[in-house]
């Protein structure tokens, strides 16, 4: 069988600013396209919002061959309330964390792996290593039920499981 591979992740942020810096500045992501939209998505791409908004996406490569990442932007919003199902996003770079250090973002660590947190609360964990292919080697979920999840993902999505881990978390 083989396996389907994740296209993007969507993040909601409130500061396109200081957003742009640390995805283009520290992660080394470059932007890939960008949108700008005058009212709410009928799909409710932007969320429960209907207004003004606009997407970025951002990545190390082309969408059709790299995993990328989706900065929706609401007009007038100016922070959004993080959830508990995103954990993280595994990237190998040896320039990150050295960057994160110099641009003022705090590097803390988590199981021994670095971690540096987006302006709008995302953490993105680095592995000070260089990378063959995409810098993006995992994206780190959480769910309330283990089991449908994986049959969600692996079954019906075709993606590959890498590792499970259960952990309470309160």
């Amino acid at each position: 069988m083989s396996h389907s591979r994740a296209l993007h992740f969507v993040f909601k942020v409130g500061n396109r600013t200081k957003t742009t810096q640390f995805f283009r500045d520290v992660l080394g992501m470059k932007f890939l396209r960008h949108e700008e939209f005058e009212e709410g998505c009928k799909a409710s791409c932007n969320g429960p919002y209907d207004g003004k908004w606009s997407k970025s996406m951002v990545g190390y490569g082309p969408e059709d061959s790299h995993f990328v990442v989706e900065l929706t932007y609401n007009y007038g919003i100016g922070s959004y309330k993080i959830g508990n199902d995103f954990l993280g996003i595994t990237i190998h770079s040896n320039t990150a964390l050295e960057k994160a250090k110099s641009l003022g973002y705090a590097v803390t660590s988590e199981e021994g792996v670095s971690v540096v947190t987006s302006p709008d609360g995302y953490k993105f964990r680095i592995v000070n290593e260089s990378s063959n292919g995409d810098p993006v080697k995992q994206i780190s979920l959480a769910t309330s039920h283990l089991s449908k999840s994986i049959d969600f993902w692996s079954r019906l999505c075709g993606m590959k499981v890498y590792s499970v881990e259960q952990k309470k978390q309160f």
